[in-house]
C-alpha cells in the first residue's frame, strides 16, 4: 500500500449535543457504554493497515488528549509513525485561531509527513465501519486528484451534508455544501483522498485568498479544475448530529440486529478502557435488553439502556430507555426513563426523571419520547421529578422549588 498521512479533525466549537459537549469535544463524546465516538475512526485507521495518523484537536481537547494519550489502545504508541495531537497555535504563521477545517490543515502542514503520497482527511465524530484501503486502490486505479466517499442519506437530512452529483464512472460533477433545496441524496461522509501536491496547491489558495472550509471553499469549485471521484460506500454510517440522534442511534444498538456489530473479532472497535472490577449484579436485579460495561453496580431493573462503567443503581431503581454515563449514581426507588445523564450525576432517593411510558395510553406507541439531559456532576434530589424536556446545566443542583 502507498505511504499514507491520515488527519483526524476534532472540531472546533461544538454545539450539536447540547450541554454533552458544554465540556468535551464532540469527538470525545462517550458512545455505546464504553466507547468515544473518536473511537470508530482510530479503529477504522488501524484496521485499514494506516499507523501514521495526526489529530487536530481545538475546542475543549482535555479530555480527547486524555482518552488518546500516547495511542497505545490502537497500537499507535510507535517510533515512526503513530498518533500525534496537534493543538492550535499562534506564532509567526499563526497569527489567529483556526478558522476552519481547511484551515487548521494547512497550519499543520509542516508537522505532516510530507513524503506520504496521499493525505486521508476523516472526521473524528462519525460512527462506521470502513476498509479505507479498497478507496485508496480506486483512487489510484483512477488517477484521481481527490476522492471522496460518499452514502445515500434521507431526503429529510439532506441539508445536514456536503452533497454531490455524480456522472459516469463516479466522476463528481457538482458539490454543494449543506443545501437548503432539494439537491439529491449522496452525500459527502467526510472522508477525504488527496494526492499530496493536490492538497498543498489548494490549501494554498488564490490571490491571497486561502480556502477555510473543504465543502463551503475547496469542493465546490475544485469539481471543474481537478479530477475528483466518489467512493460509494454501502455500509453503515451515521453523524451524530443532535441529541435525539444521539439517544436513538445507541437505542438501535440493542435491538436484536444492531447497526454494528460490535463483537466482530475480524473488525475490533478499539478504545481506551479503564482499569474496574466486572458488573456486579446484586439479589433481586433484574437487566433486560441492555448493554452494561464493567464496574456498574445493579440492585435494580435496567431495562433497554446503556451504562457507562461504574453506574449504581440502589435497590428498587428503574432505569428504563436511557443513557447512563460513567459513575453516576441512581439511588433506591428512582425512576429515570427516557433520559440521558452524563458522568457523575447524582439522582436521590425517589426521584421521578423523565416520562414514563408504561402503561400509560396517552402516549401513542410511535410518538417520538421526549427526552431529559442530564449534565456532569449535576445532582437530582430526593423525590424530586424532572418533567419530560428538561435540561439541567453541568454542576446544578436540582432541589424542591428550584427548577421549573
Amino acid at each position: 500500500m502507498p505511504s499514507v498521512q491520515a488527519i483526524v479533525l476534532a472540531g472546533g466549537p461544538a454545539t450539536r449535543l447540547g450541554i454533552l459537549s458544554d465540556h468535551r469535544t464532540e469527538a470525545a463524546v462517550p458512545f455505546a457504554g464504553k466507547y468515544r465516538l473518536i473511537d470508530f475512526t482510530l479503529s477504522n485507521l488501524v484496521n485499514s493497515g494506516i499507523f501514521n495518523v495526526a489529530v487536530l484537536t481545538q475546542y475543549r481537547p482535555h479530555s480527547l488528549n486524555e482518552h488518546i494519550g500516547i495511542g497505545r489502545p490502537w497500537d499507535l504508541d510507535r517510533q515512526s509513525g503513530g498518533i500525534q495531537l496537534l493543538q492550535p497555535y499562534l506564532g509567526r504563521d499563526a497569527k489567529e485561531w483556526h478558522r476552519g477545517p481547511a484551515d487548521a490543515v494547512y497550519h499543520n502542514w509542516r508537522f505532516f509527513d510530507t513524503k506520504a503520497d496521499f493525505y486521508l482527511i476523516l472526521m473524528g465524530d462519525h460512527v462506521y465501519k470502513m476498509d479505507y484501503r479498497d478507496m485508496i486502490r480506486e483512487h489510484q486505479e483512477k488517477r484521481a486528484d481527490v476522492t471522496l466517499a460518499v452514502t445515500n442519506v434521507p431526503a429529510a437530512e439532506a441539508s445536514r451534508y456536503g452533497i454531490v452529483s455524480v456522472g459516469r464512472d463516479n466522476r463528481v460533477t457538482q458539490f454543494w455544501e449543506k443545501p437548503s433545496e432539494s439537491r439529491g441524496t449522496v452525500a459527502s461522509m467526510g472522508v477525504y483522498l488527496f494526492n499530496r501536491d493536490t492538497l498543498w496547491e489548494i490549501l494554498q489558495g488564490k490571490d491571497g485568498q486561502r480556502p477555510y472550509s473543504f465543502g463551503a471553499d475547496v469542493f465546490p469549485n475544485l469539481v471543474e479544475e481537478a479530477n475528483i471521484y466518489a467512493h460509494p460506500f454501502l455500509g453503515y454510517f451515521v453523524d451524530v448530529g443532535t441529541l435525539e440522534a444521539y439517544w436513538g442511534v445507541q437505542m438501535a444498538f440493542l435491538g436484536s440486529n444492531p447497526p454494528l456489530d460490535l463483537y466482530d473479532p475480524e473488525w475490533v472497535i478499539h478504545t481506551r478502557s479503564e482499569e474496574r472490577p466486572p458488573v456486579k449484579s446484586e439479589p433481586g436485579a433484574r437487566i433486560h435488553h441492555s448493554l452494561v460495561a464493567n464496574g456498574c453496580q445493579i440492585s435494580g431493573d435496567v431495562e433497554y439502556s446503556i451504562l457507562s462503567p461504574g453506574v449504581v443503581v440502589e435497590p428498587g431503581a428503574v432505569v428504563r430507555q436511557s443513557i447512563i454515563l460513567t459513575d453516576t449514581y441512581i439511588g433506591a426507588g428512582a425512576i429515570v426513563e427516557y433520559a440521558i445523564i452524563d458522568k457523575q450525576v447524582n439522582i436521590g432517593t425517589g426521584a421521578q426523571v423523565g416520562e414514563s411510558r408504561l402503561n400509560d395510553a396517552r402516549v401513542a406507541a410511535d410518538q417520538d419520547p421526549v427526552l431529559v439531559v442530564v449534565g456532569k456532576r449535576a445532582s437530582i434530589a430526593p423525590n424530586q421529578t424532572l418533567a419530560p424536556g428538561a435540561t439541567v446545566a453541568p454542576d446544578a443542583a436540582v432541589r424542591p422549588g428550584s427548577f421549573a
